[in-house]
């Protein structure tokens, strides 16, 4: 396992952090346990969760994943583990947590905070997140800016500022953003310059085979602004394994309908065929391909990998250890030129 420090931060997270987004829904405490030991066991140090977590997001499941997450950090030295998680962005039809949330101001993300430190049993967050932005921006499988969906956002200055209280007060170590487009990413960091503010260490957008939209804005921002991607969806919500290329495939596209709307575009099907075809084409299987792939792109600080079975996160961790040769990699970027980014 190799290990990079997180932007400007001191921290040194493992290439592969474990998402833990199933705990509490599909997966049982025991088992979301279960494999925070195994994957801990073979060198990661990074794990990450959210408030609104387990997904998809309901009333009666809410911070479930959290409390998991917590009862187990709670035995393990807390030194030895950097924990992320994030605070649940407006607007998104979830009046179970905090009424809305309506905004992305002071008292949501202190509440929010308060809630995490709680559940996860810890004086302290590593990295704290904003799950997604405030602002109009495309998300979730929307690709196109709409101006006329603008409306009155929290202006990111005070969002900063009171991640920044936070800050000061320990109760977060360093700040990132989720879901984050070019132009808000200049915009924390701007201002955080410009007033002595906590700079964003890293940037969790989702990235893999069918989805590297990151490389077209986002990548430049990374390399000049030193900010570390973690990527997540690297195998685009189990698709690129090629599970679902068969009738009998089944997992979360077919268990929660209308979840997935980043991957129901003409062009998903096609290019997950061609790619899975390549993988075996080289005795890889479509997972190992896939990962592989998002595990050593420059840019890549951690990869999130998140899984349902300790088989599937076996192969996700043993996946570290099948880099792809040259000739791989090239007729990877000529299927991306023939498919390129069908699923942003």
């Amino acid at each position: 396992m190799d290990y990079r420090r997180l932007g400007h931060s001191d921290l040194q997270v493992s290439a592969i952090c474990l998402g833990t987004m199933t705990f509490g829904q599909q997966n049982t405490e025991a088992e979301g346990c279960a494999q925070l030991d195994y994957a801990f066991a073979r060198g990661v140090n990074f794990l990450d969760t959210a408030e609104m977590y387990p997904v998809p997001p309901k009333a009666d499941t809410v911070h479930r994943t959290e409390s998991i997450v917590g009862n187990w950090l709670h035995r393990q030295p807390r030194d030895k583990v950097i924990v992320a998680t994030k605070v649940t962005g407006p607007r998104r039809a979830m009046p179970w947590i905090r009424g809305g949330p309506p905004a992305l101001d002071r008292s949501n993300i202190r509440a929010a905070v308060e809630g995490s430190l709680q559940r996860l049993r810890t004086d302290y967050i590593d990295l704290y997140q904003l799950h997604w932005p405030e602002r109009n921006v495309p998300m979730f499988g929307k690709y196109l800016f709409e101006p006329g969906q603008e409306t009155r956002a929290v202006p990111i200055l005070e969002q900063l500022e009171a991640l920044a209280e936070l800050v000061r007060e320990g109760k977060v170590r360093h700040i990132g953003l989720s879901n984050e487009f070019p132009w808000g990413v200049m915009q924390f960091l701007r201002e955080a310059e410009a007033h002595g503010l906590p700079r964003v260490v890293s940037i969790q957008n989702a990235y893999s085979l069918i989805n590297r939209v990151f490389e077209h804005g986002l990548a430049e921002v990374a390399f000049r602004e030193n900010l570390g991607l973690l990527a997540y969806s690297p195998l685009a919500f189990g698709l690129l394994s090629g599970k679902y290329l068969t009738p009998e495939g089944s997992g979360r596209m077919t268990q929660f309908k209308g979840f997935g709307q980043r991957y129901e575009k003409p062009n998903v099907t096609p290019a997950v065929t061609a790619y899975a075809d390549l993988a075996r084409r080289h005795g890889l299987s479509p997972a190992q391909l896939a990962l592989s792939f998002v595990y050593r792109r420059w840019f890549v600080a951690s990869t999130l990998v998140g899984a349902t079975s300790m088989e599937q996160l076996r192969e996700d961790l043993d996946a570290w250890d099948k880099p792809l040769p040259e000739a791989v990699l090239a007729e990877i970027d000529d299927l991306h030129l023939r498919y390129m980014n069908p699923a942003p």
